[in-house]
C-alpha cells in the first residue's frame, strides 16, 4: 500500500491487489515507528494521520524476573513525532489507502488473488488473478510481491527461501483495560512465559509466547490452565482473564524469521514479509517494510516512468535494505536464543546486561531508541515524490 502511494504521487500507474473484501482482520501488528511517522511527516500527512485514533508509547520497558527495565526513550529522537504510534493496522491501511485514491494513476482492487504469474521467458510481464467477477489479468512492467510471510507470490517465482529459525510462536488475544492497570511496561517475562500488551484504548491487544508448536497441545487442554499462567505472570490480569471463554477467543501467529536470497527475478521484486519475514521482537516488522517501500519508490520511480525496469535497478533495491535486514534479523536471533528460549524452556529468567546498563545509565536508552525506533538505515522519500504528480 505504501509502495503503491508513493509510485502513485510519482505519476506512476499502480494496480494493488488486495485478496479480502476489507482490511479488518485483528490480532496484527499495531506499532508505527517514529521512522515511518516521519515518513508521513515527509508526505505531508502526519498530523492528518495522527488525528485517527491512536495511543503514544514515548518509552518502552517491561519487567524481567519481577524487577522492572527502561529499555529505550524516544523523547530526544530527532524526528517530528517522538513516539511509537499504536494504531489497529486496518485504520492504517484504510489511511494509506484513501490518500492514494487521491492520485488518478492509482486503483485497488479488493477481493483480487493472485493465482498465476505472466512469464515471457525467465520475465514475470504480470499476473492472473481471481476476483468478484471471474478471472482477470494484469500485465505490468513490474510486479511487486508484498503479500506477506507465507507470500504466494514468492513462490510462484521460484525464490529460494533461508529459513533462519524461530524457538517461538504467539497467541493473540484481547482483554479489557480498566483505568488502574499499569502501564509502565509493555512486557512480562518470568519463568516459562512470556506477555506483551499492547496499548488498544479500551483494551489490551495481548501477545502470550509460547514454544514452537506447542498449540495443538494447549488446545486439548481446559483454557483455565491459559488464564492461570496469565494472572500468575501479570497478576493485575487476574480479574479478566475469564474473557476469554475458550480457544476460539485465541489466535495463532506461526512465527517465522526468513529471508529470501535473492529478492528479485526480471519483472518481479519483493518486499516487507515477502523478502525477509521477521520476528515480533520490537514490533519491527511493519516499519522495515515501510522503509522498504520508500527505498524502491525512490530507486524504481524513474524507471517506471520510462516503461524500463532493468534487473540492476531491482537489485540496488535489495543491496539498499539487505544489510538493516540482516542486522535487525541477528539482534532478534539474539534475544530469542538468549532470552526467549531457555525462558519458554523453564529457566529463571534473569536481567541481561544490556538491559541493566539501561535501566542503570538513562542517556543509553536513547542510543536505543534511535536504534529501535528509526533503524539501521531509516529512508526518506525523494523531493520528487513528496507532492502528487499533476
Amino acid at each position: 500500500m505504501m509502495l503503491g502511494l508513493l509510485l502513485a504521487r510519482a505519476g506512476v500507474r499502480v494496480v494493488v491487489l488486495e485478496k479480502h473484501a476489507d482490511f479488518l482482520r485483528d490480532f496484527r501488528g499495531d506499532t508505527v515507528h517514529p521512522s515511518t511517522l516521519e515518513v508521513m511527516h515527509e508526505l505531508g500527512l502526519l498530523d492528518k494521520f495522527l488525528s485517527r485514533p491512536h495511543q503514544r508509547l514515548e518509552e518502552i520497558g517491561g519487567r524481567i524476573a519481577g524487577q522492572r527495565v527502561r529499555l529505550a526513550d524516544f523523547s530526544h529522537l530527532p524526528t517530528h513525532a517522538r513516539f511509537i504510534a499504536l494504531m489497529p493496522q486496518w485504520d492504517f491501511l484504510n489511511f494509506i489507502a484513501e490518500e492514494a485514491r487521491k492520485c488518478p494513476s492509482f486503483e485497488l482492487r479488493m477481493q483480487s488473488e493472485v493465482t498465476q504469474l505472466i512469464q515471457q521467458g525467465d520475465t514475470v510481464i504480470g499476473l492472473r488473478a481471481r476476483g468478484p467477477e471471474g478471472e482477470f489479468a494484469v500485465h505490468a512492467d513490474l510486479s511487486i510481491g508484498a503479500d506477506g510471510r507465507s507470500s504466494p507470490v514468492r513462490s510462484m517465482a521460484g525464490l529460494l527461501v533461508e529459513d533462519l529459525g524461530a524457538p517461538m510462536d504467539v497467541l493473540w488475544m484481547r482483554l479489557s483495560k480498566r483505568d488502574s492497570d499499569s502501564t509502565q511496561a509493555l512486557g512480562y517475562i518470568g519463568q516459562g512465559h512470556v506477555l506483551v500488551l499492547l496499548d488498544r484504548g479500551d483494551y489490551w491487544q495481548c501477545a502470550f509466547v509460547i514454544p514452537k508448536g506447542q498449540y495443538d497441545e494447549l488446545q486439548r487442554q481446559p483454557i483455565e490452565g491459559l488464564h492461570h499462567e496469565i494472572e500468575t505472570l501479570v497478576p493485575f490480569l487476574a480479574d479478566r482473564t475469564r474473557e476469554l471463554g475458550s480457544w476460539q477467543d485465541v489466535r495463532l501467529l506461526t512465527v517465522k524469521v526468513d529471508r529470501l536470497r535473492q529478492w528479485y527475478r526480471p519483472g518481479l521484486l519483493c518486499i516487507g514479509d515477502a523478502a525477509h519475514a521477521m520476528s515480533p521482537i520490537g514490533g519491527v516488522g511493519i516499519n522495515l517494510a515501510i522503509q522498504d517501500a520508500v527505498a524502491a519508490a525512490n530507486l524504481l520511480a524513474p524507471a517506471l516512468r520510462s516503461g524500463q525496469v532493468p534487473v540492476r535497478v531491482l537489485a540496488r533495491v535489495q543491496r539498499r535494505r539487505e544489510l538493516p535486514t540482516r542486522l535487525t534479523q541477528s539482534a532478534q536471533l539474539g534475544i530469542q536464543n538468549g532470552l526467549i528460549r531457555p525462558t519458554l524452556a523453564g529457566q529463571a529468567p534473569s536481567v541481561p546486561l544490556l538491559a541493566r546498563v539501561l535501566e542503570a545509565v538513562p542517556p543509553l536508552r536513547r542510543v536505543s531508541a534511535r536504534m529501535l525506533g528509526l533503524g539501521l538505515r531509516p529512508e526518506h522519500v525523494d523531493a520528487a515524490l513528496r507532492t502528487p504528480a499533476a
